[in-house]
């Protein structure tokens, strides 16, 4: 029989067409109308993922074909869908762009992975009739993919909209679900990775902003009657992993307007494993009553941080003497940077943790762009010597090595990584890498981070306390 389970798929004929500000506008629509809305984003995108999340008052889940086949990913947007009234799924890119010419991870391979009906958002900057051949292309390029509706964006005027409303009509059988005008001002301003970050930006007001807008120009009825017309789902929970250790052990996680690049599942991964997570912050003191095992560093922004991190001299005194006590700590991309020696902006100098002896510097084009492919070549508590997995990765910044010798743990088969296709800095029982990884591709992750903290906490409750912990490799 399956679940019924509305759902939409937002869509645009490529990057910067206004999916993700129409989506927000959708989203907090239905919100304010009484609805329990869970939002999902497309690919890897922690910042568009953030904006959804406030709109809907509920963490977004993030869904990507390259990091979860088929049935998991069905599985996982059944598990966090369940029990909503309806679901909105925000694709990336244009719809059928992906890794390759069958566009494969495509937002329009993710709709039919989850048998979802697709909107999608048209800028109509000077062009009226043309976007019916573009809605008939569309439908014509792949026999089991369909676009049922369409939102025109930036649209000068009464007349434009006219032709466009009228043109689509004769010659498609897509709905125009609504006109959203252009606006004088952009709610919410970009910055090189994309939109804004919601740390930095006045975020209710803008998702208002939005909300009032999709109102008075989109046809919300219309945009739930496509949700509901989906065809049920038959399929089971996303099977998450057995609790790993009884005894339960803290892991901090750097939360504040410097590194919060987390992905949900990763995090609850960790949760589910056995591990208590603390947040933590790099721009206030440190609490010397956390007993912490472990250290997670996600990605975010430093660079735009720098001077106040570089001010909280105790808490990186404090990390740099965990690390020399062998704690297990993980970073990836922005955490990286902030445990090298320095962050270099307009040739001003920041100091940072030093764990390692390196120099950040930041630059006005991509350093590091894309999926990745890697092969650990160094053990490390976190991975055996010799496993694969994906990821991605995207920074501004490049990290230039200082010394004669450094001893990479990851070889890259696709991506950039700090040099020549060599990533994963290590010191003792700390990782860092420009890397982002999804825990539900590789589970092994999440076990031998919460077994390295065991091991960790272990050592100092015993009698060699006062001395570094050992080396600790991974086992899974």
């Amino acid at each position: 029989m399956g679940t019924n389970i509305p759902r939409i798929v937002i869509g645009g004929l490529g990057g910067g067409s206004g999916k993700t500000i129409v989506s927000l506008g959708i989203i907090r629509t239905l919100r304010k109308k009484g609805l329990k809305v869970r939002p999902f984003k497309k690919g890897p995108d922690y910042i568009d993922a953030s904006w959804l999340s406030l709109a809907a008052g509920v963490k977004a889940c993030n869904l990507d074909p390259f990091f979860m086949d088929e049935t998991f990913l069905l599985s996982l947007f059944y598990e966090r869908a369940l029990n909503f009234d309806i679901s909105v799924i925000e694709g990336n890119r244009g719809i059928f762009d992906g890794l390759d010419v069958e566009g494969s991870c495509s937002t329009s391979h993710l709709a039919k992975t989850l048998n979802a009906p697709v909107t999608v958002v048209v800028d109509c900057t000077k062009v009226t009739r043309t976007v019916a051949a573009l809605l008939l292309g569309l439908n014509q390029l792949e026999d089991d993919f369909r676009v049922r509706g369409v939102i025109f964006n930036r649209v000068a005027g009464p007349r434009h909209r006219k032709i466009l409303t009228r043109s689509v009509e004769k010659y498609t059988d897509v709905e125009v679900l609504g006109s959203i005008p252009k606006l004088k001002t952009n709610p919410i301003p970009e910055r090189y990775m994309g939109l804004i970050s919601d740390k930095e930006y006045e975020s209710e007001k803008s998702l208002d902003d939005l909300s009032y807008v999709v109102q008075d120009n989109v046809d919300i009825g219309g945009v739930v009657d496509i949700a509901k017309s989906s065809t049920p789902i038959s399929t089971t929970p996303f099977p998450w992993p057995d609790l790993i250790i009884q005894d339960q052990v803290n892991i901090g996680v750097i939360k504040d307007s410097s590194l919060w690049f987390y992905y949900e599942e990763n995090l609850e991964f960790l949760k589910r494993l056995g591990a208590n997570l603390v947040e933590m912050s790099l721009l206030s003191r440190v609490d010397k009553n956390n007993k912490i095992h472990g250290l997670y560093l996600g990605g975010g922004f430093p660079e735009t941080q720098a001077k106040g991190l570089s001010k909280m001299v105790e808490v990186r005194d404090w990390i740099r003497k965990m690390a020399s006590m062998g704690m297990p700590i993980y970073a990836e991309c922005g955490g990286l940077m902030y445990l090298c020696k320095e962050i270099v902006i307009n040739d001003v100098s920041y100091p940072m943790a030093g764990i390692f002896p390196h120099r950040i510097e930041i630059y006005k084009k991509p350093q590091g762009h894309g999926y990745t492919r890697a092969e650990v070549v160094l053990k490390t508590p976190f991975f055996t010597q010799g496993a694969r997995f994906v990821g991605h990765e995207f920074h501004y910044s490049r990290c230039v090595l200082q010394g004669s010798s450094c001893e990479f743990s990851l070889k890259l088969t696709r991506g950039s990584g700090i040099l020549d296709k060599m990533d994963g800095l290590v010191f003792k029982n700390t990782f860092a890498s420009y890397n982002h990884i999804h825990a539900l591709h590789i589970p092994a992750w999440g076990k031998n981070f919460v077994r390295a903290a065991k091991v960790f906490k272990d050592h100092i409750v015993g009698p060699s306390k006062d001395k570094p912990c050992p080396k600790i490799e991974a086992i899974y």
